[in-house]
């Protein structure tokens, strides 16, 4: 039984774990990209054993932060004091 704030999740649901070649189709990249960043750690991602995963939630999160960055050209889609 976990205490209440506990911050360990359950299972992931499913999809929401992906492989390295499910992160490069979505993200429409190549496998040889995703991994060179996994290495540099560019994008979020844990190595299981020899294995990269990624979680698809922290994904989406990461692209919102990259698009919604200083110099990225889309600083009108911040919110106000951001």
């Amino acid at each position: 039984m976990t205490a209440p704030g506990d911050r360990r999740a359950g299972p992931a649901p499913p999809g929401e774990i992906l492989t390295l070649e499910e992160v490069a189709a979505y993200l429409r990249l190549t496998p040889q990209t995703i991994y060179k960043w996994a290495q540099d750690k560019r994008i979020p991602a844990v190595k299981l054993g020899k294995e990269w995963r990624f979680r698809r939630s922290i994904l989406d999160r990461w692209i919102d932060a990259q698009i919604l960055s200083e110099g990225s050209g889309f600083d009108y889609l911040r919110a106000p004091g951001d």
